[in-house]
């Protein structure tokens, strides 16, 4: 028996073969939220544009302002969007928050530290050089590369794209995906009601997260919808599903059982590695080629499926779009849970933070309980081997990172 494949190295493996996918699209910046940016952005301005003000205030040169209880004359009024004159001495400007500083200030003095006369204003603190003042270029010099190719947009960097003028960006093709289930126990819901499910058969839950995860991640998604446990009709629903398609994810029939039909199909058609991965849940794997297609196979079990597409499918399409860093970032936690129960694979725990800052741990860690991820907030990647006793401290992988 082939020995387990270590998790790490069966994403090595995986991002060895994802290319990054031909061709591009052009979005506006108000749609390009998610995708992935397909060319470097700079910036041939500078923002701020001016020295501008960060308050509500007075712009004041600060040797006219030695001391508190002074009274200026305000000689004029310069609002955010207007273009004032150069502060003449021993004078302010009333100005307003994003409008440019005059020549000759040094300071902005707020609202709050002013008394405003009839044609002047009265000082009641002494300002600082440089004080309240947003200086040009002091978030983007001209020429910057402010956003860089394979960086997966979010609002703040549209925002971004916004202030330096981009009404456009060039983006990363989106993955087309074919997607279907296979088992004949599989059945929709709203096909049948519950009371009238013939015995062995099951709702199709694998065929909704898989299908939300992928349109997440930016996919294209074509649902082929269950195919019957039969080798024809695999293999003509994996023909099909190539000739269009960067790649055709099934859950289910990726073992080796007499009514397992990828493994043969695939084969049949194309190339197949079907790997037996050292992770709990989720062992069954398989990645190959049906055509030009990329494949993969995921586990039937639904938790062992949204694990390894978690860990494994999510990595892979967001490297087809070129986003380089695609590991889920993982932070230190205490357990305040035990788990006595050390497996010779690395496992990956449901939990949840509670009230103390601390992980509780679902009771029953079956990779049949769906129910275990709608509860949990993440999970704790415990190594091969490991006991955990409460107050343990353990890596804890947000699902946040897992499923966006």
């Amino acid at each position: 028996m082939k020995p387990l494949k270590p998790l790490d190295e069966a994403l090595d493996e995986l991002l060895g073969h994802a290319a990054l996918l031909a061709g591009t699209d052009t979005v506006t910046t108000f749609d390009a939220d998610g995708r992935v940016l397909a060319q470097d952005c700079a910036s041939v301005l500078q923002v701020p544009p001016n020295d501008n003000s960060a308050m509500d205030g007075y712009a004041v040169r600060c040797a006219d302002v030695a001391a508190v209880g002074l009274a200026l004359p305000v000689s004029q009024r310069i609002a955010a969007g207007s273009a004032g004159e150069p502060l003449q001495p021993g004078t302010a400007a009333r100005i307003f928050t994003g409008a440019p500083v005059p020549a000759g200030a040094d300071a902005i003095l707020m609202q709050e530290d002013c008394e405003a006369l009839a044609d002047s204003v009265r000082i009641n603190a002494v300002p600082r050089p440089g004080q309240w003042i947003r200086r040009a270029g002091e978030d983007i010099t001209r020429g910057a590369v402010v956003l860089r190719a394979g960086t997966r947009l979010t609002p703040a960097e549209l925002g971004l794209a916004a202030s330096i003028g981009l009404a456009q960006l060039q983006v990363a093709r989106r993955p087309r995906v074919a997607l279907f289930s296979t088992g004949d126990e599989l059945v929709m819901p709203g096909a049948v009601p519950p009371e009238q499910m013939r015995p062995g058969a099951i709702y199709n839950s694998n065929r909704f997260f898989l299908r939300a995860m992928l349109l997440r991640l930016g996919c294209e998604v074509s649902d082929f919808g269950i195919v019957p446990d039969r080798r024809d009709a695999t293999i003509d629903a994996l023909k099909s599903a190539s000739a269009a398609h960067d790649l055709i994810l099934t859950s289910g029939g990726v073992s080796v059982g007499e009514e397992d039909h990828i493994k043969p199909a695939v084969e049949s058609l194309g190339t197949l590695d079907l790997w037996q991965i050292a992770m709990k849940p989720g062992k069954p794997f398989a990645y190959g080629r049906v055509g030009v297609a990329h494949f993969m196979g995921l586990p039937g079990n639904p938790v062992s499926s949204f694990l390894t597409f978690a860990l494994l499918v999510r990595p892979f399409v967001l490297r087809l779009q070129g986003v380089q860093d695609v590991a889920p970032q993982s932070m230190a936690a205490r357990a305040d849970f035990a788990w006595s129960k050390a497996d010779k694979r690395r496992e990956f725990l449901r939990v949840r933070h509670n009230a103390t800052g601390g992980l509780d741990l679902f009771d029953n860690q079956s990779s049949g309980v769906l129910t275990s991820a709608a509860w949990g907030d993440g999970v704790v990647d415990n190594p091969a081997g490991q006991t955990i006793a409460p107050g343990d401290t353990v890596r804890f992988i947000a699902f946040s990172e897992l499923l966006s």
